[in-house]
């Protein structure tokens, strides 16, 4: 009996010991959890790439992570507020059009870190910003598109005229023409971050204007550069694979430096409020041209060599591709 009464009460002790522990190391093993608003549908080029990153650290079983699409500007903050009040750490999404209400809902919930692109400043202690700096790729993918145009006239399509657009058009622009000063732009905007038709209304336009090159800032303009037998550059993602004779080459970002360095500082208990553009170029591998793949052999070879050695120039810290957030104009006559 004694005997009996001694094991149980090794078990009473044990299991009180356990208990103890078991939240130091639940909190250990917890997986951090992650949420995502998006303005647009997943698949649209800027908003891929930064679910691309969240969904490798998923697979990895660093973040659990949830994500909401197709978000409108009047209920972004909604939905920010109650991703903040369902316990999850860290937030990540687009403030452009929504800044202030994404800046109130961080200010009220100081505990929960918020990575989110902007145009606009850090604010303390816990909204950091980031942008697609891949300005650097975009000139190297300017100078592919130089040496290839026949006609020297390129038709250049944005979604809006705002500098996170801006700047990687203006860089591509001067990357053409440091390889072929004769180059000409036709430059539109659709106002629109996701609307393919009327994105390729705008290339079938230049390329009736004789436009042979188009630049792909947005879906739709590779479709009708496919549908004239034109070329196209791509812009933040790679769709050679879906237009292996049209899309000659493209300026790649990768989000997991930015997404992994935040959700290592969450759980090192050390996020602050700053800016992580720096992350998005190409020293911190948060952007790259996307290898020529189908147009190794058909882009000029002295072309090739030109763009390698400006790609090395860069990565060396001996050429520094210009930030010009200004609104691109057209050249073409």
């Amino acid at each position: 009996m004694s005997k009996h009464l001694l094991n149980r009460r090794q078990v009473v002790v044990l299991a009180t010991a356990l208990a103890a522990l078991t939240p130091a190391l639940s909190l250990a093993q917890a997986k951090l959890k992650v949420a995502a608003i998006y303005t647009v549908p997943f698949e649209q080029q800027w908003v891929s790439r930064l679910h691309k990153a969240l969904k490798a650290a998923e697979a990895r079983g660093d973040i659990e992570y949830k994500a909401s699409e197709n978000v409108s500007n009047a209920d972004y903050e909604r939905v920010m507020r109650e991703y903040a009040t369902g316990g999850n750490q860290l937030i990540v999404g687009e403030a452009f059009a929504v800044e202030a209400a994404a800046r109130k809902v961080a200010k009220d919930f100081p505990k929960v870190s918020f990575l989110l692109g902007s145009s606009g400043k850090p604010q303390a202690p816990n909204f950091s910003v980031f942008d697609n700096f891949i300005q650097e790729p975009a000139y190297l993918s300017g100078m592919i598109a130089g040496g290839v145009t026949k006609s020297n006239k390129i038709g250049m399509v944005g979604g809006f005229p705002i500098p996170e657009v801006n700047r990687l058009m203006n860089a591509f622009m001067a990357g053409a023409k440091e390889v072929n000063p004769k180059v000409e732009f036709s430059v539109s905007f659709i106002n629109s971050w996701f609307d393919p038709p009327k994105a390729k209304e705008a290339a079938f336009a230049m390329i009736d204007k004789g436009a042979d090159v188009m630049y792909a800032e947005r879906f739709g303009v590779s479709d009708a550069a496919k549908e004239k037998g034109k070329l196209a550059i791509g812009n933040v993602i790679n769709t050679q694979a879906q237009y292996p004779d049209t899309v000659v080459a493209s300026a790649l970002w990768n989000m997991e430096p930015s997404i992994d360095r935040a959700i290592k500082l969450v759980k090192d208990g050390k996020f602050a409020a700053e800016d992580y553009g720096q992350y998005s170029m190409m020293k911190h591998k948060g952007s790259e041209l996307a290898p020529l793949g189908t147009f190794e052999k058909k882009v000029p070879a002295e072309i090739v060599a030109k763009m390698k050695a400006k790609e090395k120039a860069i990565l060396d810290g001996k050429f520094t591709v210009k930030v010009d957030d200004s609104q691109p104009k057209s050249s073409a006559k």
